[in-house]
C-alpha cells in the first residue's frame, strides 16, 4: 500500500473522498448523552425490591463515585510552563425494517412482530433457540427438560406474581442492549413461540456503571483520530476520563504543506511536530466541549524512564488529557530506519533520541533505551490506572506480494513497547484495578469494506478537518501553525475515516452454558483469562477470578467438548530481550471437571507461523467448534491470509497445523455445526466471504468454496442450528445487520441474504434464541424494551464485542464487559415478547486488583 504518511517516498495523493451529506440524527441530543445517566421513569416506580428478580442482590448506587475517578498527578515543571495562549470558552432511533421474507425463512432467527404471532408449526420450530443447537446434542441430554428451571406448578405461580414487576422493571431499566424484537424481517425467520410464554428474568436490582477510565497508546499524533475514533470520540461525549499518550513527535520531514507547497516550505521538524500538536488539542477540544479553542493548561512532567513529558489538560474538561513523549519517529512506513522504536526494540540502537517540538514547555532533550522506554510507560500507567487501555496492532502482518508491512513499523513497534509496559504493571503493581485492552487496526483499514454509516464517518471526518487546520484561521497563536497541512490535502487518509474495525477481541462466544443451566464468562483482564460463573439458573455470581498464566492476547472464544466439560481458546504473546523472543501460540485450558471451578493448565497448540520476522506473527484468534463425531478442532488465519487448522484426535492429541486454503482472508474465522454434526467455517475477504464444510462429522474439511455473499464488513458471527449454520454480518457503509444460511449436504451452500434493516453501528453481533444484540451507533448499549416503544439509550459502553447465550429450554443471557473492565450480564425469557431483565453488574466496583 502506497505510504500516505509524512516523510514517505511521494506517492500519489489518495483522491479526496466525498463529504457525507449533514444528516438530522434520529437520536437526542447528543449533549443529553454526556456523563453517565439513569433510567428514564414516567411516575413513581414500584418498590425497590420489587425489582429485584431472582439472583444476588448488589449494592445500589445513586451514580458514579467520584472519588474512584483520580484525575492526573499534581505536575511538576519549571516555572513558567503552565497555561498557553489559548483561549476560549471554556443515536439511532429505530427504523422500519423491511419485510424481508427468503429461504432463511425456514430457519432460526428468533424475532418477534408487534402483531400476533401466527400458530402454525413449521420445521423452523426446532431451531427457535439457534444458541442451544451449537452445541451437539446440547438439548438431547436425559432430563434436560427437568433441569431447565423450577418445577413447572411453582414456575407458573411465580411468574404470574412477576409478570407485572418484571414488566414495569424492564420497561424503566436503562439497561439493553440493541435487541431486536417486534421485527417483521426477523420474525419471518424464526418459529413462533409458545402463545402462555409470559416473561421472565433473573437479574439484581439495577446499578448505574462505573464510567471507567480510558487511556491510549498511539505512535504519532492523529493516530487515535484515524483509527480510533469512533470510539474515542463516545468516550468522551459519554464524560468518561480519557487519556492519549503519544510515543513519538510525529516530526516526519519537518514540512508542514501540502503536495504543492512541499517544495517551497523549508523543513523545521520542530515546528512541524508543534503544528501536529496544535492539531490535535484542537480535535480534542472539539470533540469535547465543541470550540476547538479552548484553552489547555501545558506542564511538564518527569518519567519514569529518567527523561520529561509534555502534560496537557483541558481546563473547560479537566478529565481530558494528552500526554507527549516527543521521541523520534522512523519518518517511514517499512523503510529500515534504525533511529526509530523498530530498531529501539530490535537492539540496533541502544538509545532513542527525543525531538522537542517548538512551543512544548520541555526544554531539556533527552534519550530513552529500551527498558527506559518501557518504565516511562509503566509510570503513565500507574498515574492514570486506566480500566480500558486502547493500543494499535503489534502484529499486523505483511503484505503477500511485496513483504511490506500493513501498517507503519512505529504502530507496530509502539503497541509492542506498551504490551510490555503493561505486563510490568500487571505483574508489579497490585495497588490498581482491573483492565481491559483494545486494539485497533490501521492502514488496512483503507482496502477492507467501510464499517460506519454515511453520519459517523462524516462526524469522523469533520474531526479529521479540524486537526488538518482545513480554514488556515489563526485560532492558536502559534507560529508553527494550527494543524497538520500534509493532511490537508486529503483528511480522509486512505478511505481510513470510513472505518474502524478491532484487531483482536471480536469473538462472541466468550459466554456460556452450561448442563446445570450454569453461565460462565471468560474475558482477559491484566493479561490473564478472568473468569465468572453463575451456579445454576438463578444461582450467585462469583467472580472475576484470574486463571494462571499471564501474556494472554484480547478475545476468547469457548466449546463444550463431549463430556460437558468447556474448553477455552485463545493467543498468548512472549517477548524478552531480543528480537526472535516475541512470540504467539495458540492455547487452550479444560475445565477440570463439570461444573468445576477449576481449569486445568494453558496447553500451547503452537502458530502455524515459522518466525516473527516472516509475518511479524500475524495470525488471528482462533475458531472453535467440536463435531457430531465430537471432534474438537481450532481454526486460525495466518499472516499469508491463508486458513489453518488442527483436529483433536479421539487419543487427546492434536494433529498438525493443516494448510486449508483460501486467498485474502481478512479478520478472523468462525465456525459453528449445523443440525447433522457436520462442521462449517467461513472468513471473510475484502471482496466475499468464503467457507468450508464437512461432508460428514468426523471427516476433514472440504475444499474452500465461494459463497455468493456481497462484501461485508468485519467482523463475522455464526450460529448453528438444526437447518444450517447462520452467518451474521454489516453490511458496508450502513451498519444494518444482514443474515443468511450456510448448509453442508452435498457441499457447502449459502442462501437466503436478509437486510434486516435499521441498525446503524458497527462491530460484532450476537446471536442466540430471540435475541440479537450488538453495538449501536453512539458505541452505547441500546435497547427495544417492547413492540412499539422507543428505542433507549444506556450509558454503559463497552470492551470488544458482547456475547450470549441460551440457558435450558426458553432463556437468553447476554453480557458485556464495559469500559469499567467489569462484567454486566442480563437475562430474557426466549419468548417474542420477553423482556431483558435491568443489567446486573457482577462483583465490586472496580477500584483495586
Amino acid at each position: 500500500m502506497p505510504d500516505p504518511r509524512p516523510g514517505a517516498p511521494s506517492p500519489a495523493a489518495a483522491p479526496p473522498v466525498p463529504r457525507p451529506e449533514a444528516a438530522q440524527p434520529d437520536s437526542p441530543n447528543p449533549a443529553a448523552l454526556r456523563g453517565p445517566r439513569t433510567a428514564d421513569v414516567a411516575g413513581p416506580g414500584p418498590e425497590p425490591d420489587a425489582c429485584a428478580l431472582p439472583g444476588p442482590r448488589t449494592e445500589t448506587q445513586s451514580g458514579p463515585d467520584d472519588a474512584a475517578l483520580p484525575g492526573p498527578r499534581a505536575a511538576a515543571g519549571p516555572p513558567g510552563s503552565g497555561a498557553d495562549a489559548e483561549s476560549g470558552p471554556g443515536p439511532d432511533a429505530a427504523q422500519p425494517r423491511p419485510d424481508a421474507r427468503s429461504e432463511a425463512d425456514a430457519e432460526a432467527r428468533p424475532g418477534a412482530d408487534a402483531q400476533p404471532r401466527p400458530d402454525a408449526r413449521s420445521e423452523a420450530d426446532a431451531e427457535a433457540r439457534p444458541g442451544a443447537d451449537a452445541r451437539p446434542g446440547a438439548d438431547a441430554r436425559p432430563g434436560a427438560d427437568a433441569r431447565s428451571g423450577p418445577h413447572p406448578a411453582r414456575r407458573d405461580r411465580h411468574r404470574h406474581r412477576l409478570v407485572k414487576v418484571v414488566v414495569l422493571c424492564a420497561a424503566t431499566a436503562a439497561g439493553g442492549m440493541l435487541v431486536l424484537r417486534g421485527n417483521e424481517a426477523l420474525a419471518g425467520l424464526v418459529s413462533p413461540a409458545s402463545p402462555d410464554a409470559g416473561p421472565l428474568a433473573a437479574a439484581a436490582a439495577h446499578e448505574n456503571p462505573d464510567p471507567g477510565r480510558v487511556l491510549q497508546i498511539v505512535a504519532h499524533p492523529d493516530d487515535d483520530l484515524y483509527f480510533m475514533n469512533p470510539d474515542l470520540r463516545y468516550s468522551i461525549t459519554a464524560g468518561h476520563p480519557v487519556t492519549s499518550v503519544y510515543l513519538t513527535s510525529g516530526e516526519a520531514d519537518g514540512i508542514n504543506a501540502g503536495a504543492a507547497k512541499t517544495a517551497s516550505t523549508a523543513p523545521d521538524k520542530p515546528a512541524y511536530a508543534e503544528a501536529r500538536q496544535n492539531g490535535i488539542r484542537a480535535a480534542y477540544a472539539k470533540m469535547a466541549t465543541g470550540d476547538r479553542r479552548s484553552a489547555w493548561k501545558r506542564t511538564v512532567i518527569p518519567t519514569d524512564g529518567g527523561g520529561r513529558a509534555e502534560l496537557d489538560v483541558l481546563v473547560a474538561r479537566p478529565e481530558v488529557n494528552l500526554v507527549w513523549l516527543q521521541m523520534r519517529e522512523a519518518g517511514n512506513v517499512y523503510a529500515d530506519r534504525p533511529d526509530s522504536l523498530h530498531g529501539l526494540w530490535d537492539g540496533r540502537v541502544e538509545r532513542l533520541e527525543s525531538v522537542l517540538a517548538s512551543g512544548t514547555p520541555v526544554r531539556q532533550p533527552y534519550t530513552y533505551t529500551r527498558e527506559q522506554v518501557v518504565r516511562t510507560l509503566l509510570g503513565v500507567l500507574e498515574r492514570y490506572r486506566p480500566t480500558t487501555v486502547r493500543l494499535q496492532d503489534p502484529t499486523p502482518g505483511r503484505h503477500a506480494d511485496t513483504r511490506r508491512y500493513t501498517d507503519h513499523q512505529d504502530h507496530m513497534y509502539g503497541a509492542r513497547f506498551a504490551q510490555a509496559a503493561l505486563a510490568a504493571y500487571a505483574k508489579e503493581v497490585k495497588d490498581r484495578p482491573h483492565f481491559a485492552v483494545q486494539n485497533y487496526l490501521g492502514y488496512l483499514n483503507g482496502s477492507l469494506p467501510s464499517s460506519l454509516d454515511p453520519v459517523e464517518a462524516g462526524e469522523k471526518l469533520d474531526i479529521l478537518d479540524t486537526y488538518a487546520w482545513l480554514d488556515r484561521s489563526d485560532h492558536c497563536g502559534s507560529e508553527a501553525g494550527c494543524g497538520d497541512l500534509k493532511v490537508a490535502d486529503h483528511p480522509a487518509g486512505n478511505n481510513w475515516t470510513r472505518s474502524i474495525n478491532y484487531a483482536r477481541g471480536t469473538s462472541t462466544s466468550w459466554l456460556t452454558s452450561d448442563r446445570d443451566h450454569g453461565l460462565w464468562a471468560f474475558k482477559v483482564l491484566d493479561g490473564q483469562v478472568a473468569v465468572w460463573h453463575r451456579a445454576g439458573l438463578i444461582g450467585a455470581w462469583s467472580g472475576p477470578r484470574l486463571l494462571p498464566g499471564t501474556g494472554m492476547d484480547p478475545g476468547i472464544s469457548t466449546a463444550t467438548l463431549p463430556d460437558g466439560r468447556i474448553a477455552a481458546f485463545g493467543t498468548r504473546t512472549a517477548f524478552g530481550a531480543r528480537p526472535a523472543d516475541y512470540t504467539r501460540e495458540v492455547v487452550m485450558a479444560v475445565q477440570r471437571a463439570p461444573g468445576s471451578e477449576e481449569f486445568g493448565p494453558w496447553e500451547s497448540l503452537g502458530t502455524p507461523e515459522t518466525a516473527d520476522e516472516e509475518w511479524t506473527s500475524d495470525i488471528s484468534a482462533p475458531a472453535v467448534s467440536v463435531d457430531g463425531a465430537g471432534q474438537p478442532a481450532v481454526y486460525v488465519r495466518d499472516g499469508a491470509h491463508t486458513l489453518r487448522g488442527r483436529v483433536r484426535a479421539a487419543d487427546g492429541g492434536w494433529g498438525p497445523w493443516l494448510r486449508l486454503g483460501g486467498d485474502g482472508l481478512t479478520g478472523n474465522p468462525v465456525t459453528a455445526v449445523d443440525g447433522a454434526g457436520r462442521r462449517v467455517v467461513l472468513a471473510g475477504t475484502a471482496r466475499t466471504v468464503v467457507g468450508w464444510a464437512q461432508p460428514r462429522p468426523g471427516a476433514p474439511l472440504g475444499p474452500v468454496t465461494a459463497t455468493g455473499l456481497p462484501d461485508t464488513a468485519l467482523p463475522l458471527t455464526a450460529q448453528g442450528g438444526p437447518t444450517g449454520v447462520r452467518l451474521w454480518f454489516r453490511k458496508p457503509g450502513s451498519g444494518n445487520v444482514r443474515t443468511a444460511l450456510a448448509t453442508a449436504g452435498g457441499g457447502l451452500r449459502v442462501s437466503g441474504l436478509t437486510d434486516l434493516g435499521g441498525l446503524s453501528g458497527f462491530g460484532a453481533v450476537t446471536a442466540s434464541g430471540h435475541l440479537l444484540a450488538g453495538r449501536a451507533a453512539g458505541g452505547q448499549l441500546g435497547s427495544e424494551v417492547g413492540p412499539g416503544r422507543p428505542w433507549e439509550r444506556s450509558p454503559l459502553m463497552f470492551v470488544g464485542s458482547p456475547s450470549s447465550t441460551t440457558t435450558g429450554r426458553n432463556m437468553v443471557s447476554l453480557a458485556v464487559v464495559g469500559l469499567d473492565a467489569r462484567l454486566y450480564v442480563t437475562s430474557s425469557q426466549d419468548a417474542p415478547d420477553a423482556y431483558l431483565a435491568p443489567w446486573q453488574p457482577v462483583g465490586p466496583r472496580n477500584t483495586g486488583p
